[in-house]
């Protein structure tokens, strides 16, 4: 039971609820930014190379092989290029949206920072509390204390 009760707290930890959540995020977005790059910036760079469909750029390194009847027995070998450059499109555009989400994110936690700093330093420092008055047991006890120190 150690095992379960010490994966239970590792797994129930912010920081892990919070990078799974990230991790579900970052999927998300992914396939977002997959598809601008694919489905609309692509096209047209498509068109401006020649009408060319983009990903299907490439360098055929071995020839399709077929048999009599025209039919592929083995298919050609590609070195696609052009999908490797949509790649890294993806990822250029992924890179520099979380370089903005984070300089963004850094840019209020400064702002945050120095606002708590100001509102400290606004706010005087509290008088200090005055002493307590004694109880009357104590009152009666310094009155005896007193009496006593008269008698000797």
């Amino acid at each position: 039971m150690g095992f379960l009760q010490e994966f239970k707290t590792f797994a129930l930890k912010g920081n892990v609820v919070d990078m799974a959540v990230g991790v579900i995020i970052g999927g998300a977005f992914g396939k977002i930014v997959t598809s601008l790059v694919n489905d609309i910036i692509m096209p047209p760079l498509g068109v401006v190379l020649g009408g060319k469909d983009f990903s299907d750029l490439g360098v055929e390194l071995k020839h399709a092989v077929l048999n009599e009847a025209g039919e592929i027995v083995e298919p050609a070998v590609l070195w696609k290029y052009g999908a490797f450059l949509q790649t890294c499109l993806d990822f250029l555009i992924i890179a520099v949206s979380i370089f903005v989400m984070i300089k963004v994110i850094n840019k209020l936690t400064s702002l945050r920072k120095k606002e708590e700093e100001a509102a400290a330093a606004a706010t005087p420092d509290p008088a200090p509390a005055p002493e307590p008055e004694p109880t009357k047991e104590e009152v009666l006890l310094t009155e005896i204390r007193d009496l006593l120190k008269e008698r000797k």
